[in-house]
């Protein structure tokens, strides 16, 4: 399956409605007040919050402990991938998609 691994694996909503969910974490917005938004419970977008924190952490600990970066390190690592992806080939942006979605192991 090509979700499995990643935080859209056995969710019933939309790729668009997740990344929608997504976006107005990162602006700031309570889950009740996401729920007004988009019409999806508050469960659902309570779940999805921890999902998706729990990935971070993943995706954080793999940088840290395996790669030995430093907390700041990953920080900066993430703010240049997300700056210089527009300006990559099609090929690493998929691959760039992947990991930032949750496929962080083969």
């Amino acid at each position: 399956m090509a979700t499995k691994g990643t935080i859209l694996f056995r969710r019933h909503l939309p790729e668009t409605e997740i990344i929608t969910i997504c976006k107005h974490f990162v602006e700031k917005n309570g889950i009740r007040s996401i729920e007004r938004i988009t019409g999806h419970h508050r469960d659902t977008i309570g779940n999805l919050l921890t999902a998706v924190a729990e990935h971070a952490t993943e995706m954080n600990d793999i940088l840290i402990q395996e790669l030995g970066l430093t907390p700041v390190e990953c920080d900066e690592f993430w703010t240049f991938v997300k700056k210089k992806k527009n300006t990559l080939s099609k090929t690493a942006q998929n691959q760039i998609s992947q990991a930032m979605h949750g496929s962080t192991r083969v």
